[in-house]
């Protein structure tokens, strides 16, 4: 029997769950972005961080609740820092953030409204929780989304509990299944470290994640748990596998967690529809470089026929290609 010198994390057993013809919401931590700007060059109709990139358990059930009630900021929700001209929001991430307050809102409040539709419709909210640590605003003592680089003094930090996730999130399942009663949810937990917190309160926190999000699975039948985290740090246990800054997982390592999460998800079909889609996404991204016009004339008609021909047997696609920039 050939032995394995590594921890080989399979895909799941829920083949179907996503496909180009139902939509998708992501929000969370970077790890959403990174799948999630994958799923959009495989032309899936997907919804990315409406607030930016959030990390904590709080923060992402804040983001849902105001996507539901479709809430409009306003420049109450702003505010601006001394010796900065930039406005900010607790809410958002920070390139939301802008010297102009009026367009920051007008953008903010169509993402609110966009992915208020989404929500709706979508067959499949993917949620990544980042860390359990969170940051309140002393004056005002509610939670923020990102601290836009304040005095740590401005902020008091805790931990999240797990009975305080759990609570949180049961309501947020209710709210969200109350407008989309057929929604699935899958939770997964950022491999990404936050060393900044220490070592052993990185740990703490993704442990508190994982009980959380173990004790909802247990509750809900349509709740799933992806294992991006598992398949980091036992499969993927090398640090070849981590960007330069060794806390992200580099290009090949999320590659590699992206296929499994495909083989998990998608059925057959879609995974062939998938290659087709990111073959065109790659020529429709490419820039030519040669000076070469025919060349270019050539490689651009080939695109559109491509293009066209990838439309007229999935019409479906159209808004997803239309995104692909």
């Amino acid at each position: 029997m050939k032995q394995e010198f590594r921890t080989i994390v399979k895909p799941l057993r829920f083949r179907g769950t996503i496909s180009h013809r139902q939509g998708v919401m992501m929000l969370g931590s970077c790890f959403s972005d990174n799948i999630g700007l994958r799923l959009r060059q495989a032309c899936f109709d997907v919804d990315i961080n409406p607030f930016g990139t959030l990390y904590n358990p709080a923060s992402i059930a804040c983001g849902i609740g105001a996507i539901l009630k479709c809430r409009q900021y306003s420049i109450d929700d702003l505010f601006q820092e001394k010796g900065d001209n930039r406005w900010h929001s607790f809410s958002h991430h920070s390139e939301y953030s802008s010297v102009d307050s009026q367009l920051m809102l007008e953008k903010i409040n169509q993402r609110v409204c966009e992915a208020n539709k989404m929500l709706q419709r979508a067959s499949t909210l993917i949620v990544t929780f980042g860390t359990a640590w969170v940051y309140k605003y002393a004056p005002t003592g509610k939670v923020v989304a990102n601290c836009h680089k304040l005095p740590v003094s401005m902020f008091e930090r805790s931990m999240m509990s797990i009975d305080e996730i759990v609570a949180m999130w049961k309501d947020v399942i209710a709210d969200v299944k109350a407008i989309n009663q057929s929604i699935q949810v899958i939770f997964t937990v950022s491999p990404i470290r936050h060393l900044r917190d220490g070592a052993h309160e990185n740990q703490l926190s993704k442990s508190t994640l994982l009980l959380a999000i173990n004790q909802l699975v247990r509750e809900y039948e349509d709740v799933i748990y992806f294992p991006a985290y598992e398949i980091m740090n036992d499969d993927l246990r090398d640090y070849r596998f981590y960007a330069s800054d060794m806390t992200h997982p580099s290009e090949v390592a999320v590659d590699y967690i992206y296929d499994i999460f495909s083989q998990s998800f998608f059925d057959d079909d879609t995974i062939s529809l998938a290659e087709k889609c990111v073959k065109l996404s790659k020529r429709l991204m490419h820039i030519p470089m040669s000076d070469d016009q025919d060349a270019v004339a050539r490689f651009v008609h080939s695109t559109n026929q491509l293009k066209t021909q990838l439309l007229q047997q999935y019409p479906f696609l159209e808004a997803a290609i239309s995104k692909i920039k």
